[in-house]
């Protein structure tokens, strides 16, 4: 090989990892698939049932503690944010289980926990992702193994409001065969974070079938852009909210106390939900999240009765994030 040979198949080489590298790599090379429930439908829909009582019972679990940098929760240049005095800092947040108890369909989870062996041999998250995320900070208070073993059935599904490794870190301890459900490209979605916790999602999703992904219909609008009713019988409906990921959705259930709203990380905090400052670094697109989540807010507005489960904190009478003035 010539040395302009050489020169060139060495500059073709470097535009190409140069270009890997600013593209970035899908969260998971786990299969995808068209979701075989849901059927498509609106807001309208959806909020003309939602003062009627509803057949589901909820329980949320409080499976694992943390601590995150708030700047990737809150985006800290919002006017609001900047008038509190937000400053970063690690900000105390939950990892949380939520199961929906349906008569006839079973019980549903919306995300997945914390595997029981997180910090063990047989952990599926890798050392490195393991060391940058802090995860030995991560204090589990009741893993997704020990709570599937006081049910009296498996579940019949996992819904996942994304594919962010702090909402599928219970999936190993899911029975292989339990369907997976999330939004619209969500396995697809590029970053340059993926090329480090690709290995780790995909080592979460293993053995498990291809996850299946919502087909919402369009909304046309600028805030929820899809609503689908999950089950055909009006008792939960998925909501399209992208923003910190291309298929965050959020959860509608209808259940033996009233509506509920699962947010998942669409808001993660309880000051940002009561300030309507949208999440920060995490989020891939900012002002897609910002619409997502005023919509949200006006959701709840228009039903006040209506339950919030943020992605990472209680609202009160638990304790909200601890705002230090200037």
């Amino acid at each position: 090989m010539t040395h302009a040979n050489y020169s060139l198949l060495s500059s073709s080489i470097y535009a190409a990892a140069s270009a890997l590298l600013l593209a970035g790599c899908a969260v998971t090379s786990h299969g995808a698939q068209p979701a075989p429930l849901g059927t498509p439908s609106s807001l309208a829909a959806m909020e003309s049932t939602l003062d009627e009582p509803g057949p589901i019972v909820v329980e949320t679990v409080t499976a694992a503690h943390w601590q995150v940098p708030l700047s990737g929760l809150l985006n800290l240049d919002d006017p609001k944010a900047r008038a509190a005095g937000l400053e970063d800092r690690d900000e105390p947040i939950q990892i949380f289980l939520h199961s929906l108890h349906h008569p006839s369909r079973g019980v549903y989870l919306i995300d997945s926990g914390v595997q029981a062996d997180i910090h063990g041999e047989g952990s599926a998250l890798g050392w490195l992702v393991a060391s940058v995320a802090g995860l030995d900070e991560l204090k589990v208070q009741l893993d997704t193994r020990s709570w599937l073993q006081r049910q009296s059935a498996p579940p019949s599904g996992v819904l996942l409001t994304h594919l962010h490794l702090d909402h599928v870190m219970g999936l190993p301890d899911i029975p292989k065969g339990t369907p997976l459900y999330s939004g619209p490209g969500e396995a697809a979605q590029t970053s340059f974070e993926n090329l480090f916790v690709q290995g780790t999602t995909d080592r979460e999703l293993e053995g498990h079938a291809a996850v299946s992904e919502w087909q919402f219909p369009a909304s046309g609008g600028e805030g929820i852009a899809g609503v689908l009713d999950v089950f055909g019988d009006g008792t939960l409906w998925a909501l399209h909210v992208p923003g910190h990921t291309a298929g965050s959705t959020a959860y509608v259930v209808r259940s033996t106390e009233g509506p509920v709203l699962f947010t998942g990380d669409a808001c993660h905090t309880a000051w940002g939900w009561q300030n309507e400052v949208e999440p920060g670094s995490f989020s891939s697109d900012r002002a897609r999240s910002k619409q997502s989540l005023l919509a949200l807010r006006e959701l709840v507005q228009r039903h006040p009765g209506m339950a919030v489960r943020l992605g990472h904190q209680s609202l009160p009478p638990a304790p909200a994030l601890n705002v230090a003035a200037r």
